[in-house]
């Protein structure tokens, strides 16, 4: 790939071949290759940095590649001590601290599979994962060491004392146990198909299901950063997400560090305040998060983004879609552009708006395919189809080189059938070959004979100065099959009423259209979300069918 132009998607797109790709990485997909050493150890050159990291209370650190090799050389070391190895599972239930990436780093040098385990998580959501993974180890703070207390048979845990507090009977002292092992550490090869990541799906339908995360998806975490973050050696990159889901494992850690290029983690809650520091304190110039992170910062008003106004060259949106009011409002105050970017954690990202490629940006679709992926549109019988008709986005396998998803862990994956694999969201394609999105398949709304997306009527009412965010869903009806209900937040400063929802109602209307605007509006503190943020509709939907019900 070459990093000194950019040409245009369609250049881009019929030049690229999987070979290329692989010339970047040191080891051999084939004969052998290790996630360490293509994040960490190829990069260590002397004062070459991987990390900036600060927390809430004000600490700073920075860490070179050379010193989390060591460090990772000696966790690796550990494991092996405990008769931990290759293909085994290590979990890893952690604040973004350093830590974090040694825990990561040294998982794999191991030769074994890490785990991620989101920090949020009460033990019934830990213990499931845990029994899926089998995992040997669950490397772990003070504050959540107790979750594993409730857990029957949880595996031995290695406990980091950053934040006060001391190893229990029984435990392993992280820093005490890695002071004990040498630096020098082989690594060990595996070979592509292997795992090095075992994900779980983020549970909104169902319970989460293992996804095993293969060697070769190296290729994709680079084009990724490369073609859709648009990563470029001058940039100082923060991912906000954490890597406790697929979006921030996946592109705050493996694919930066990848790129031989430093990362920066945040150790502390998000708050508006916290993000413009960071951002101007550390020369932030490309930045990537959710929807829900962005509306907040649009929620604090201008105001408090004009410090780093200009600042920041590029934006990347991914976990939900992203509605064009945020993308006006960022590009009129912050002077930055945001892109759209989609993904599953069974893909990683695919379909995106490009920082990194030429091609038309259309405001509200998801964009175009990465480099490396053929998407098709398909009707129920998996005929492909043409533009502008609903169908669920599917991945063309065998004219997908970078498609790593080949199934669920010990579970049948009927996503994958007739040489696709279905994503189970809504999409059109324009005859560009942009694609917009028009929600899950289980989000659109039938109403009047019109099927409506709750993502427009979405965008439509976060353009409203009073709201914050929003959820709609469709509520059943006997006349019109379903109509659309809308849950709104609000504001700080603003009140809910009768005559404001009718305004909402009206504005709808004249930004969308007559039929498609909310019938019923509910004012809420909060909307129910997975802990990655993303909004869960099916829990809306489930208080509506038992309120009708009751």
């Amino acid at each position: 790939m070459n990093d000194s132009a950019v040409p245009a998607y369609a250049e881009r797109y019929a030049a690229f071949r999987v070979e290329d790709a692989e010339a970047l990485l040191q080891g051999s997909l084939a004969q052998g290759i290790n996630a360490c050493v293509e994040c960490c150890d190829r990069h260590a050159q002397p004062g070459r940095i991987a990390l900036e990291w600060e927390d809430q209370h004000g600490a700073q650190e920075t860490w070179t590649f050379a010193q989390l090799r060591d460090r990772a050389a000696q966790f690796a070391g550990f494991l092996r001590a405990q008769g931990i190895g290759p293909g085994d599972a290590v979990a890893g239930l952690l604040p973004r601290v350093p830590e974090l990436l040694v825990t990561i780093l040294g998982t794999w040098r191991a030769g074994a599979v890490y785990q991620p385990l989101f920090t949020a998580f009460g033990p019934k959501a830990i213990e499931h994962r845990l029994k899926t993974s089998q995992a040997k180890l669950v490397v772990t703070d003070a504050a959540n060491r107790p979750k594993l207390d409730d857990i029957p048979n949880a595996p031995p845990a290695a406990v980091i004392s950053r934040h006060g507090g001391t190893a229990r009977a029984g435990d392993f002292d992280f820093t005490a146990e890695l002071d004990r092992q040498s630096t020098d550490f082989t690594p060990i090869l595996r070979k592509g198909s292997d795992p090095f990541l075992l994900m779980s799906t983020s549970g909104t339908t169902g319970l989460p299901k293992g996804v095993p995360v293969p060697l070769k998806a190296l290729l994709a975490f680079h084009v990724y950063m490369r073609a859709a973050i648009g990563l470029r050696p001058e940039q100082k990159f923060w991912n906000i997400a954490d890597p406790g889901w697929a979006y921030g494992l996946y592109y705050a850690v493996t694919g930066p560090l990848l790129l031989g290029h430093a990362t920066t983690l945040y150790d502390g809650p998000f708050s508006v305040e916290s993000t413009y520091r960071i951002i101007k304190t550390h020369g932030i110039t490309s930045l990537a998060g959710s929807p829900t992170a962005f509306r907040l910062l649009i929620a604090a008003g201008p105001e408090a983004a004009a410090g780093v106004k200009g600042q920041l060259r590029a934006v990347s949106s991914a976990g939900e879609p992203l509605n064009p009011e945020v993308i006006r409002w960022f590009a009129e105050h912050l002077a930055a552009p945001i892109y759209d970017h989609y993904g599953q954690t069974e893909l990683g990202m695919v379909v995106n708006n490009h920082h990194g490629l030429a091609h038309d940006v259309h405001p509200g679709t998801a964009g175009l395919p990465m480099p490396g992926y053929r998407v098709a549109v398909l009707d129920d019988q998996d005929n492909e189809l043409p533009p502008h008709q609903p169908g669920t986005l599917a991945m063309d396998i065998a004219r997908s080189p970078l498609l790593w998803f080949t199934g669920y862990l010990n579970q049948p994956t009927p996503a994958i059938s007739n040489g696709y694999y279905r994503t189970g969201d809504t999409v059109e394609l324009e005859p560009d070959g942009h694609i917009a999105f028009v929600g899950r398949a289980d989000d659109v709304i039938t109403s009047s004979g019109y099927r409506i997306g709750p993502f427009d009527v979405e965008s439509a009412l976060i353009e409203h100065p009073a709201v914050v965010e929003t959820a709609v869903i469709g509520k059943p009806d006997p006349e019109r099959t379903e109509i659309v209900k809308a849950f709104v937040v609000l504001k700080p400063d603003v009140e809910p009423s009768d005559a404001l929802a009718e305004e909402l109602r009206q504005h709808v209307k004249h930004r969308l259209s007559a039929h498609a605007y909310p019938r019923e509006i509910v004012f809420v503190d909060q909307l129910p979300k997975t802990p990655s943020g993303k909004i869960q509709r099916f829990i809306l939907r489930n208080n509506e069918k038992a309120q009708a019900l009751a």
